[in-house]
């Protein structure tokens, strides 16, 4: 009995070690063109059967030997097997394989002779794992390379080895195990060798498959550290803004556009900090002409030398009404563009540490700073800005035409732009009369239509793909270059002046208390993170407006009207880019579902009888219940929002305030004012505020709209706590 438990233990850590050889050839048939891969896991399995039993190497060698030919025989060679013309194909196959072995030619290597290598490669493979495995009865080295391997080919290959490192860690665990076994009843301890060895083995198995299950259907932790892949692709030129195909390339303005596309991995090194009062979009340049695959610059000229305090340079016309303000900029050593970072409106720079000449491209407003001959990027300075207001009736009511140098520089389209992308931008148009709304329409499309906001896994154009097609039609996902060129190449082809944008938004928001120019100002924090690219509409005796067609983005120009209007006339906030509508709705009946379980609960009747008194008992324990169940129903919301501030105050992160804003929705929609299924949630919150005569509910909304479209990680204003306790409180009042 002992020998056949012993010789079973045998079994099971020689079916481990083949399992684990598998997760070695699992990754064939992805990573490689090898066809038929079921017939070398066939092969391998032979090999391992045959080293099981234990056979005499005078006839396993032939065995293995004799299967390895007839694979090679199905596979590449279609004359009867051993005849004489089958024996020429093996001898040439050899001899010229063995020729370029020896040039060192190994690019000539046929598929005959790889298949060779790699089915004598199994068979050595077998010996070793027995060796380690039967002699040595170690197999720690072997399982540390399979954990090696995988994670090298998971993170370098198309591989997901998710799936695949539990498995191994499963197969490890029991083969270590059951060679700890082997050993401990091969010993000569007589006592010990007298129990069966199946009687640890089991339960050692037991308890290797639950603390597997469990640590599988357990909740993991995100990724603590960033992925390497795009850092060692930098040191192969795949890194950076414009890169060269599907290379994943980091994130961070750069001067190359004419090939958009591909993934790109965060970086939040900080560029330069903001002091200004109200949040800006930091222009550095234009671009002009679109290819098919991204963007160029052919305004190269004409180009003037001015000085700093007379930039001489506005996107829009002296009518528009502006608001003169001022700023400052303190760069780090991560701004190495050399180039003008300002400003809708910007007039002049001054508290300069050196001076400097600005070399302005008056088409683009691209401004490259020069100190004598040498190209600087200045360390810090403060800058003057008249900050545009435009008025939407105005913009409605255009009704001139574009100057001849505008449609000629500014309407360009290549042949690639399809005639289905053309089709659309005369559909999402059709309604609208005027170029404000028709830039609108366009602008609200992808957020309205499944598009999705994301830097991996975006798709690059083949040849003969155009790259605004591609993500209309077929992709769908990108981040700001795949929004931006769509909404330009659609305004084109009806007929509306539009160019492509590059700078950065308005970053994130560190102080509110910064004090400057005799005034308190908000500070903010601008990274590579932030680089971005955005749209601007001509606009005939107006000049170039702004617009955000990125999803998640807001758009931080402002507009006006000088009358009056219903806001259910518009649609929407003229002032925001609109969201679509978010799944956080279907959590809201929560509180209620808690509520209406626990009234069930209460009320629902117990079976058996064990007397009067037992029955009086559980009579009283249920209407006690039962009228607990009901008070908490009916407190629900007021114990709910003790929880939910309790917690928002304690915690203070973005998951707490996400579940606070959610319990808020919630409370107002059952006592304020319900909210439509297609109303947005900008819309609710301006309707919510409307009645509270206030705008907390808009700011609140806008904090969870960054979290959840810009996946941001934290809040970006201290008061947060104390807006939501204020609406609370209206709401339970």
């Amino acid at each position: 009995m002992k020998e056949k438990s012993s010789s079973l233990l045998l079994f099971l850590v020689y079916a481990g070690g083949f399992l684990l050889l598998l997760e070695w050839l699992w990754p064939l048939d992805i990573l490689t063109d090898t066809q038929s891969v079921s017939i070398f896991y066939l092969y391998a399995a032979f090999c391992f059967f045959l080293t099981f039993m234990q056979v005499p190497w005078y006839f396993a060698v032939p065995l293995k030997l004799l299967g390895l030919l007839f694979i090679l025989d199905g596979l590449f060679i279609g004359e009867r097997i051993f005849s004489e013309a089958w024996w020429l194909i093996v001898y040439n196959q050899l001899s010229y394989n063995l020729q370029a072995v020896t040039a060192q030619e190994w690019w000539e290597l046929t598929a005959f002779f790889r298949s060779f290598l790699f089915l004598v490669l199994l068979w050595l493979v077998s010996y070793l794992l027995h060796f380690w495995l039967v002699i040595a009865r170690k197999a720690f080295f072997f399982i540390v390379l399979t954990f090696v391997y995988i994670t090298i080919i998971d993170t370098f290959t198309p591989y997901e080895g998710q799936a695949s490192i539990i498995r191994t860690f499963i197969i490890a665990m029991v083969v270590l195990g059951l060679l700890h076994v082997q050993r401990e009843f091969g010993g000569e301890d007589v006592g010990r060798r007298s129990r069966n060895p199946l009687f640890s083995a089991i339960p050692l198995i037991t308890v290797i498959l639950i603390a597997a299950v469990g640590a599988t259907i357990l909740p993991k932790f995100a990724p603590q550290w960033p992925d390497p892949v795009p850092y060692l692709q930098s040191a192969t030129g795949g890194i950076g803004p414009g890169g060269n195909g599907n290379v994943v390339q980091k994130v961070g303005y750069g001067e190359n556009d004419s090939r958009l596309g591909g993934s790109f991995v965060q970086d939040d090194t900080l560029v330069f900090q903001a002091v200004v009062r109200d949040r800006q979009y930091w222009r550095i340049e234009s671009k002009d002409r679109y290819t098919g695959k991204g963007w160029e610059d052919t305004l190269e000229q004409p180009v003037t030398s001015v000085g700093p305090d007379e930039l001489e340079y506005s996107t829009f016309e002296d009518d528009v009404e502006a608001e003169p303000s001022r700023g400052f900029l303190d760069f780090t050593d991560q701004a190495n563009f050399r180039k003008l970072v300002y400003p809708y409106g910007v007039t002049s720079l001054g508290n300069l540490e050196r001076p400097i000449d600005i070399a302005l491209h008056t088409q683009t407003g691209e401004m490259e700073t020069r100190a004598g001959n040498d190209s600087v990027q200045p360390e810090r300075y403060s800058l003057n800005y008249d900050a545009p207001s435009f008025e939407l009736n105005t913009l409605r009511d255009v009704t001139g035409g574009d100057p001849a140098s505008i449609q000629e520089k500014y309407l360009q389209l290549p042949s690639s732009v399809t005639q289905r992308t053309r089709e659309l931008a005369a559909e999402i148009t059709a309604e609208h009369d005027n170029r404000y709304d028709k830039a609108k329409a366009v602008e609200s499309y992808f957020s309205s239509n499944g598009f999705e906001y994301t830097t991996t896994d975006v798709a690059v154009p083949e040849e003969d793909e155009d790259y605004v097609d591609q993500f209309v039609f077929e992709t769908q996902q990108g981040y700001c270059d795949n929004y931006s060129t769509s909404m330009i190449v659609m305004l084109r082809a009806e007929g509306i002046p539009a160019r492509w944008v590059k700078g950065f938004t308005g970053g994130e928001l560190t102080d509110t208390d910064t004090e400057l120019f005799d005034t308190t100002m908000n500070s903010y924090d601008v990274t590579s993170a932030n680089a971005h690219s955005w749209v601007e509409v001509y606009f005939p005796d107006v000049g170039w407006v702004p617009f955000e067609p990125t999803q998640g983005f807001t758009n931080n120009a402002d507009f006006y009207t000088e009358v009056d209007t219903d806001p259910s006339e518009s649609g929407q906030d003229e002032t925001e880019s609109p969201e679509v509508d978010t799944p956080e709705q279907e959590e809201q009946g929560n509180p209620q579902q808690i509520g209406e379980e626990e009234e069930e609960t209460a009320g629902t009747a117990s079976g058996g009888n064990d007397g009067i008194s037992g029955t009086t008992i559980l009579l009283s324990a249920l209407g006690v219940l039962s009228v607990i169940g009901i008070a908490l129903y009916l407190t629900r919301l007021r114990w709910l929002s003790w929880y939910y501030g309790r917690r928002f105050r304690r915690q203070g992160d973005a998951d707490a305030f996400q579940s606070s804003y959610r319990h808020l929705l919630n409370v107002l929609d059952k006592r304020i004012a319900k909210r439509r299924s297609d109303e947005t949630l900008r819309a609710y919150a301006k309707a919510i505020d409307h009645r509270f005569e206030g705008n907390d509910m808009q700011r609140l909304t806008n904090q969870y709209e960054r979290l959840v479209y810009r996946k941001e990680d934290r809040l970006q204003r201290n008061d947060i706590s104390e807006l939501w306790e204020n609406l609370i409180k209206k709401a339970l009042s």
